[in-house]
Protein backbone atom coordinates (compact mmCIF):
# COMPACT_ATOMS: atom_id res chain seq x y z
CA UNK A 1 0.00 0.00 0.00
CA UNK A 2 2.35 2.60 0.91
CA UNK A 3 4.13 2.24 -2.18
CA UNK A 4 0.93 2.73 -4.03
CA UNK A 5 0.15 6.01 -1.91
CA UNK A 6 3.19 7.98 -3.54
CA UNK A 7 3.85 11.62 -4.15
CA UNK A 8 4.55 10.74 -7.52
CA UNK A 9 1.23 8.86 -7.79
CA UNK A 10 -0.98 11.74 -6.44
CA UNK A 11 1.06 14.10 -8.89
CA UNK A 12 -0.37 12.11 -11.69
CA UNK A 13 -3.63 11.99 -10.84
CA UNK A 14 -3.72 15.69 -10.82
CA UNK A 15 -2.19 15.85 -14.40
CA UNK A 16 -5.00 13.89 -15.03
CA UNK A 17 -7.64 16.30 -13.48
CA UNK A 18 -6.22 19.11 -14.78
CA UNK A 19 -6.83 17.71 -18.43
CA UNK A 20 -10.33 16.91 -16.75
CA UNK A 21 -11.44 20.11 -15.81
CA UNK A 22 -10.11 21.54 -19.20
CA UNK A 23 -12.60 19.81 -21.17
CA UNK A 24 -15.35 20.15 -18.43
CA UNK A 25 -14.37 23.98 -17.67
CA UNK A 26 -14.59 24.96 -21.01
CA UNK A 27 -17.35 22.80 -22.73
CA UNK A 28 -19.23 24.04 -19.76
CA UNK A 29 -18.57 27.36 -20.37
CA UNK A 30 -19.82 27.18 -24.03
CA UNK A 31 -22.73 25.39 -23.67
CA UNK A 32 -24.01 27.89 -20.75
CA UNK A 33 -23.40 30.76 -22.89
CA UNK A 34 -23.79 29.30 -26.31
CA UNK A 35 -27.56 27.22 -25.16
CA UNK A 36 -29.01 30.42 -23.49
CA UNK A 37 -28.56 32.27 -26.78
CA UNK A 38 -30.25 29.13 -28.82
CA UNK A 39 -32.86 28.83 -26.42
CA UNK A 40 -33.51 32.46 -26.61
CA UNK A 41 -33.88 32.23 -31.03
CA UNK A 42 -35.43 28.61 -30.62
CA UNK A 43 -38.35 30.23 -28.46
CA UNK A 44 -39.24 33.10 -31.01
CA UNK A 45 -40.85 30.30 -33.43
CA UNK A 46 -39.56 30.95 -36.81
CA UNK A 47 -40.48 28.07 -38.39
CA UNK A 48 -36.87 27.98 -40.67
CA UNK A 49 -34.99 28.65 -37.27
CA UNK A 50 -37.25 26.05 -35.18
CA UNK A 51 -36.56 23.27 -38.15
CA UNK A 52 -32.84 23.75 -38.01
CA UNK A 53 -32.74 24.01 -33.89
CA UNK A 54 -35.07 20.34 -34.11
CA UNK A 55 -32.66 18.71 -36.58
CA UNK A 56 -29.43 19.47 -34.38
CA UNK A 57 -30.87 18.83 -31.08
CA UNK A 58 -32.20 15.05 -32.16
CA UNK A 59 -29.19 14.09 -34.49
CA UNK A 60 -26.82 15.25 -31.23
CA UNK A 61 -29.40 12.95 -28.94
CA UNK A 62 -30.00 10.05 -31.52
CA UNK A 63 -26.18 10.11 -31.62
CA UNK A 64 -24.12 8.37 -29.01
CA UNK A 65 -20.97 10.67 -27.22
CA UNK A 66 -18.36 7.79 -28.22
CA UNK A 67 -19.74 8.29 -31.76
CA UNK A 68 -19.34 11.75 -32.08
CA UNK A 69 -15.83 11.46 -30.49
CA UNK A 70 -14.79 9.44 -32.80
CA UNK A 71 -15.78 11.09 -35.66
CA UNK A 72 -14.87 14.23 -34.79
CA UNK A 73 -11.14 12.98 -33.97
CA UNK A 74 -10.58 10.23 -36.38
CA UNK A 75 -12.75 11.33 -39.74
CA UNK A 76 -13.47 15.22 -39.63
CA UNK A 77 -10.16 15.78 -38.47
CA UNK A 78 -8.49 13.79 -40.90
CA UNK A 79 -11.07 14.55 -43.75
CA UNK A 80 -9.98 18.38 -43.55
CA UNK A 81 -6.47 17.88 -42.28
CA UNK A 82 -6.97 19.36 -39.37
CA UNK A 83 -3.87 19.67 -36.77
CA UNK A 84 -6.66 18.42 -33.77
CA UNK A 85 -5.47 17.08 -30.41
CA UNK A 86 -7.49 14.81 -28.55
CA UNK A 87 -8.58 17.59 -25.81
CA UNK A 88 -9.73 19.55 -28.26
CA UNK A 89 -11.88 17.02 -29.68
CA UNK A 90 -13.55 16.11 -26.53
CA UNK A 91 -14.28 19.92 -25.83
CA UNK A 92 -15.48 20.41 -29.33
CA UNK A 93 -17.72 17.43 -29.19
CA UNK A 94 -18.96 18.36 -25.72
CA UNK A 95 -19.87 21.93 -26.47
CA UNK A 96 -22.25 20.65 -29.69
CA UNK A 97 -23.89 18.51 -27.12
CA UNK A 98 -23.98 20.85 -24.24
CA UNK A 99 -25.38 23.69 -26.15
CA UNK A 100 -28.33 21.92 -27.67
CA UNK A 101 -29.18 19.63 -25.07
CA UNK A 102 -28.93 23.49 -23.22
CA UNK A 103 -30.74 25.23 -25.33
CA UNK A 104 -34.06 22.68 -25.09
CA UNK A 105 -33.72 23.06 -21.82
CA UNK A 106 -33.71 26.91 -21.97
CA UNK A 107 -36.70 26.68 -24.65
CA UNK A 108 -38.98 24.19 -22.06
CA UNK A 109 -38.20 26.91 -19.11
CA UNK A 110 -38.95 30.03 -21.64
CA UNK A 111 -42.27 28.47 -22.79
CA UNK A 112 -42.94 27.45 -19.25
CA UNK A 113 -43.96 30.83 -18.68
CA UNK A 114 -47.27 32.40 -18.07
CA UNK A 115 -48.08 34.16 -21.82
CA UNK A 116 -49.52 37.18 -20.24
CA UNK A 117 -45.60 38.14 -18.88
CA UNK A 118 -45.00 38.31 -22.72
CA UNK A 119 -48.32 40.50 -23.30
CA UNK A 120 -47.33 42.98 -20.03
CA UNK A 121 -43.93 43.21 -21.01
CA UNK A 122 -45.21 43.59 -24.52
CA UNK A 123 -47.96 46.58 -23.33
CA UNK A 124 -45.22 48.48 -21.92
CA UNK A 125 -43.69 48.95 -25.51
CA UNK A 126 -40.34 46.30 -24.26
CA UNK A 127 -38.52 45.37 -27.14
CA UNK A 128 -37.09 41.51 -27.96
CA UNK A 129 -33.60 42.42 -25.71
CA UNK A 130 -35.88 44.08 -23.16
CA UNK A 131 -38.38 41.08 -22.57
CA UNK A 132 -35.95 38.59 -22.28
CA UNK A 133 -33.62 40.75 -20.36
CA UNK A 134 -35.58 42.07 -17.78
CA UNK A 135 -39.03 40.18 -17.77
CA UNK A 136 -38.74 36.53 -19.47
CA UNK A 137 -35.02 35.21 -18.65
CA UNK A 138 -35.15 36.24 -14.55
CA UNK A 139 -38.20 34.06 -14.05
CA UNK A 140 -37.32 31.39 -16.47
CA UNK A 141 -33.46 31.02 -14.71
CA UNK A 142 -35.03 29.93 -11.51
CA UNK A 143 -37.35 26.66 -13.56
CA UNK A 144 -33.51 26.20 -15.75
CA UNK A 145 -31.76 25.83 -12.54
CA UNK A 146 -32.53 21.99 -11.37
CA UNK A 147 -32.24 20.68 -14.85
CA UNK A 148 -29.26 22.37 -15.89
CA UNK A 149 -27.12 21.50 -13.16
CA UNK A 150 -28.38 17.68 -13.44
CA UNK A 151 -27.04 18.52 -17.42
CA UNK A 152 -23.25 19.78 -16.27
CA UNK A 153 -23.05 17.13 -14.28
CA UNK A 154 -23.79 14.61 -16.40
CA UNK A 155 -21.01 16.80 -18.76
CA UNK A 156 -18.35 16.46 -16.06
CA UNK A 157 -18.95 12.55 -15.78
CA UNK A 158 -19.45 12.06 -19.42
CA UNK A 159 -15.47 13.57 -19.96
CA UNK A 160 -14.49 9.81 -18.98
CA UNK A 161 -14.98 9.35 -22.66
CA UNK A 162 -12.63 11.51 -23.98
CA UNK A 163 -9.42 9.01 -22.89
CA UNK A 164 -10.91 6.16 -25.75
CA UNK A 165 -9.66 8.64 -28.71
CA UNK A 166 -6.17 9.77 -26.29
CA UNK A 167 -6.49 12.43 -23.97
CA UNK A 168 -4.69 11.12 -21.28
CA UNK A 169 -7.85 12.32 -18.56
CA UNK A 170 -8.17 11.49 -14.30
CA UNK A 171 -9.56 8.04 -15.17
CA UNK A 172 -6.67 7.02 -18.27
CA UNK A 173 -4.08 8.30 -15.13
CA UNK A 174 -5.55 5.81 -12.96
CA UNK A 175 -5.37 3.24 -15.72
CA UNK A 176 -1.81 3.74 -16.28
CA UNK A 177 -0.84 3.84 -12.53
CA UNK A 178 -3.04 0.68 -11.48
CA UNK A 179 -1.30 -1.13 -14.69
CA UNK A 180 1.88 0.02 -13.28
CA UNK A 181 1.40 -1.71 -9.72
CA UNK A 182 -0.70 -4.77 -11.55
CA UNK A 183 1.04 -6.63 -9.15
CA UNK A 184 -0.57 -4.79 -6.16
CA UNK A 185 -3.83 -6.35 -4.97
CA UNK A 186 -5.24 -3.14 -3.69
CA UNK A 187 -4.15 -1.07 -6.52
CA UNK A 188 -7.56 -1.17 -8.32
CA UNK A 189 -9.76 -0.19 -5.20
CA UNK A 190 -7.38 2.05 -4.16
CA UNK A 191 -7.33 4.39 -7.16
CA UNK A 192 -10.58 4.36 -8.39
CA UNK A 193 -11.51 4.50 -4.75
CA UNK A 194 -9.73 8.10 -4.98
CA UNK A 195 -10.84 8.90 -8.48
CA UNK A 196 -14.08 8.09 -7.24
CA UNK A 197 -13.91 10.74 -4.39
CA UNK A 198 -12.70 13.35 -6.95
CA UNK A 199 -15.54 13.06 -8.91
CA UNK A 200 -17.71 13.84 -5.95
CA UNK A 201 -16.16 16.63 -5.32
CA UNK A 202 -16.60 18.28 -8.66
CA UNK A 203 -19.82 17.43 -8.86
CA UNK A 204 -21.51 17.73 -5.48
CA UNK A 205 -20.87 21.48 -5.40
CA UNK A 206 -23.02 22.07 -8.30
CA UNK A 207 -25.81 20.29 -6.77
CA UNK A 208 -25.03 22.00 -3.55
CA UNK A 209 -25.30 25.29 -4.93
CA UNK A 210 -28.28 24.38 -6.92
CA UNK A 211 -30.52 23.86 -3.52
CA UNK A 212 -29.03 27.06 -2.35
CA UNK A 213 -30.46 28.75 -5.54
CA UNK A 214 -34.01 26.84 -4.92
CA UNK A 215 -34.42 27.99 -1.57
CA UNK A 216 -33.58 31.27 -2.24
CA UNK A 217 -35.82 31.31 -5.38
CA UNK A 218 -38.68 29.67 -3.25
Amino acid sequence: MPELLTLNTFSRLLEGLLITLEISAVSIIISSVGGLFMGVIYNLKNPFINAFCRFCLEFVRVMPLIVWLFVIYFGLSRWFGLNLSAVSAAILVFSIWGVFEMMDLVRAALQSIPKHQYESAASLALNTYELYTFVILPQALRRLTPASINLLTRMIKSTTFAFLIGAVELVKVGQQIIEFHHSNVYASFVIYGIIFFIYFLLCYPLSWYSQILEKKWS
